[in-house]
């Protein structure tokens, strides 16, 4: 399971983060996402547990516990594909245009 984790401190690693999540079970994989520009961290990260119960025991424990002086928030990660069809009817259809015309026409 791909696990979203938010509002994480901004000096955190990504070796802490995953020492987080192993007190839960196996980590397949443990990623901070970081500016391009800056190279400093935005914040929040990803963890795939590949147990679908020690995944969810850990969003259920870790979920609003206060980590290295913040709430963080911790639930099930959301696909961009199925996040972006669900975004106002769809990607065709954002902001209301019609898919068959450019902003021009």
């Amino acid at each position: 399971m791909n696990i979203y984790v938010g509002s994480l401190n901004f000096k955190m690693k990504e070796e802490e983060l995953r020492e987080l999540f192993e007190e839960y079970g196996e980590v397949a994989s443990a990623k901070i996402i970081f500016d391009k520009y800056s190279g400093k961290s935005k914040g929040f990260g990803f963890v795939e547990m590949p147990d679908d119960n020690e995944a969810k025991k850990a969003i259920e424990e870790l979920n609003g516990s206060e980590i290295q002086g913040r709430n963080i928030i911790v639930n099930e990660s959301i696909e961009r594909s199925e996040r972006r069809s669900n975004f106002r009817g769809g990607d065709d259809n954002r902001r209301g245009r019609d898919p068959g015309r450019n902003r021009y026409s």
